[in-house]
């Protein structure tokens, strides 16, 4: 089954940090991924859960529709050895996004970041995959370990037509096509007097 959540702004103090990219690990740091973005999403997940593989084509969408307004996706891997992690972004076509690791066991769940942050949002699942965290570059505090107080977090699959017109939103996007209510020429109502 799908655990769909809602996107709610919630306070979890998030913090900075480094991880090791998937790609080749070397150190990656959030603040500096960061730069130059509008909206920057965090997606902890785990290559073996079938819930993040529900969620993967919805955040791909989303990254690949908004990636050129400054919107950037960054995912976290979890309790899984990263090549396992390797192998689930292989059999996709490769990461279209950043792909870090915090963890590569099950046993270190309490000592995560991920863990931390579902429980300071009330999120009560077990494993907690996916915990997505939406962040905006221009509003994170400019030094220190704490990037903000408050975060946009959906503890859960997301939503995807919520989530796509919140980024848009904060991108500064208006809808494209969007019908404009008809009226009338003042010479089609002077034909029909």
């Amino acid at each position: 089954g799908h655990e769909w959540a809602p996107l709610l702004e919630q306070k979890i103090d998030y913090k900075d940090w480094t991880f090791k990219s998937l790609k080749d690990g070397t150190p990656t740091n959030l603040r500096e991924l960061a730069k130059g973005k509008k909206l920057l999403l965090v997606v902890y997940f785990a290559p073996w859960c079938g819930n993040w593989k529900n969620e993967a084509p919805t955040v791909t969408r989303l990254y690949e529709k908004d990636k050129a307004h400054g919107f950037e996706v960054v995912a976290v891997s979890e309790y899984a050895p990263a090549d396992d992690s390797r192998k689930y972004f292989e059999s996709q076509g490769g990461a279209p996004f950043p792909v870090v690791v915090e963890s590569e066991a099950g046993a270190d769940k309490e000592k995560t970041t991920h863990y931390a942050y579902r429980k300071a949002a009330g999120d009560p699942r077990n494993w907690g995959s996916p915990f997505n965290v939406f962040l905006e570059p221009a509003k994170l505090n400019k030094s220190g370990d704490v990037l903000t107080e408050k975060a946009w977090v959906v503890g859960g699959e997301l939503i995807e037509k919520d989530v796509e017109r919140f980024v848009r939103e904060r991108l500064g996007i208006t809808e494209q096509g969007a019908v404009e209510q008809c009226r009338e020429e003042p010479k089609a109502e002077a034909k029909r007097q």
